[in-house]
């Protein structure tokens, strides 16, 4: 299968760029790894207090997400399932940063634009809801993308094949075994949120200046 190396390798390096981590430096931050959760992404940018560096860190985390895939797709739906997964799996274990980075929650997004912008869609709005109610970027990531986006790719599929949608709407069978795994690395990216979440010490997001207590989730 020449898709493992003409389409894996290159989205897992693609999705080890920290841009957080050069973006921090370009602005003159302080290293993400030595502040806040000590993630690279844009939850712990955000504690800097720097509200466009975090949005920036969003949109090209996501951004890398979506263009692996879509480098992936003139290959099949399939290899593009599995570009997705390794271009989560770079952005958490970045081979430049000693396999340390972030939680994947952009760059799933990201992917899922590309791959099926219906799921993507539902989750956004499902991540953007939970987190306005209950104030904990990590809440939104576990019930909007690590149980929301397989069922949704699933309805859909089903959906489809009922004929109850058409067709044509973007999503393939052979993309949920990857989405699934996809969803069981964020949620043991979470782990540590988890258990403050039980302990009722998970900090809140103040998305006016970062979040309102330190550590927390990246």
């Amino acid at each position: 299968m020449v898709y493992w190396a003409t389409v894996l390798v290159p989205a897992y390096l693609l999705g080890s760029i920290p841009f957080g981590l050069i973006l921090g430096r370009l602005a003159g931050v302080d290293d993400l790894r030595q502040r806040g959760s000590g993630n690279i992404g844009a939850t712990n940018v955000l504690r800097t207090g720097r509200r466009d560096l975090a949005l920036a860190t969003l949109v090209l985390d996501a951004g890398k997400g979506t263009l692996a895939v879509v480098l992936a797709l003139r290959f099949g739906p399939e290899p593009a399932g599995w570009a997705a997964l390794a271009a989560v799996a770079g952005h958490m274990f970045p081979v430049w940063l000693g396999f340390r980075g972030g939680k994947g929650v952009a760059t799933t997004f990201g992917a899922l634009l590309a791959l099926t912008w219906p799921v993507a869609l539902v989750s956004g709005v499902g991540w953007v809801a939970l987190v306005a109610i209950f104030r904990r970027s990590s809440v939104g990531a576990l019930g909007a993308l690590v149980v929301g986006a397989p069922a949704l790719l699933w309805g859909l599929l089903e959906l489809q094949r009922a004929g109850h949608l058409p067709i044509g709407l973007p999503g393939d069978p052979a993309q949920l075994p990857p989405l699934i795994l996809i969803a069981l690395l964020i949620t043991f990216r979470h782990h540590a949120n988890m258990r403050r979440l039980l302990k009722g010490t998970e900090p809140e997001i103040d998305l006016g200046r970062g979040t309102r207590d330190q550590p927390g989730p990246g």
